[in-house]
């Protein structure tokens, strides 16, 4: 299978467990904090503790300034459960204890985000010429990339499907886009093989073609990066 060179967009990137680090920055994306592997299940409180874990050790690895989550941290649009509003303590403890400043961006879910976390919010989280927002709307600040979770992207490739990271070039009025995959591990995603710009629900995802997909191998801890998807689809 051909794997190329890192795209611009990423290449000053750390890729690690679904998240991305960049100039002192982890950022997460769609914890979905509250969401079971159906919609009507309730986060159990294990698999809450797995995903603290995964974020400890992260921030063990990359001892990052920021932790910046960016977008849908809940996924309830009505209720936070306690066991909810536990997972979010833990979470601010976590980087607290790491020396991080945890930042939160919030998505289309986040309707309740008020009730579990008093931090700080910033629709769009500025780092220098990037900007890390939710993506479920268009941005209004002017930036030359744009880091954005909400469409949770996995790909499969010789049929095995995996949380991917899509990395455009000047895609969105000219501007790079880097899409996260969910961090939250119970969600399916969806296989980007053959979406179309239309099938996304992000706007800043105008041409699906021009994203090039890239997978990190937690086994190998490498980073696999791939052809845009205009060139690949017919490979996969």
């Amino acid at each position: 299978m051909y794997r190329g060179p890192v795209p611009d967009p990423v290449a000053d990137c750390t890729l690690d467990d679904r998240a991305l680090l960049f100039d002192d920055v982890l950022v997460v994306a769609d914890c979905h904090v509250g969401r079971g592997p159906s919609s009507n299940v309730e986060l159990p409180v294990g698999d809450g503790a797995e995903m603290l874990d995964r974020v400890e050790g992260l921030l063990a690895r990359h001892d990052p300034a920021e932790l910046v989550v960016a977008g849908d941290l809940l996924h309830s649009f009505r209720t936070v459960p306690r066991t909810v509003e536990d997972v979010v303590d833990s979470l601010a403890a976590l980087a607290r204890d790491a020396g991080a400043r945890m930042v939160v961006t919030p998505g289309n879910h986040d309707t309740m985000l008020d009730s579990v976390w008093d931090g700080p919010v910033e629709r769009e989280f500025r780092v220098g010429d990037t900007v890390v927002c939710h993506g479920h709307e268009p941005p209004d600040a002017a930036a030359d990339r744009y880091v954005v979770g909400h469409d949770h992207p996995t790909i499969t490739i010789e049929g095995q499907r995996r949380p991917c990271y899509l990395a455009g070039t000047g895609v969105y009025d000219g501007s790079d886009v880097v899409m996260v995959p969910a961090f939250n591990r119970l969600l399916r995603g969806v296989e980007v093989n053959e979406m179309r710009a239309g099938d996304f629900m992000s706007p800043l995802v105008t041409d699906a073609d021009a994203f090039a997909p890239v997978v990190y191998d937690a086994e190998a801890r490498e980073t696999l990066a791939f052809p845009p998807l205009g060139e690949f689809r017919h490979r996969l």
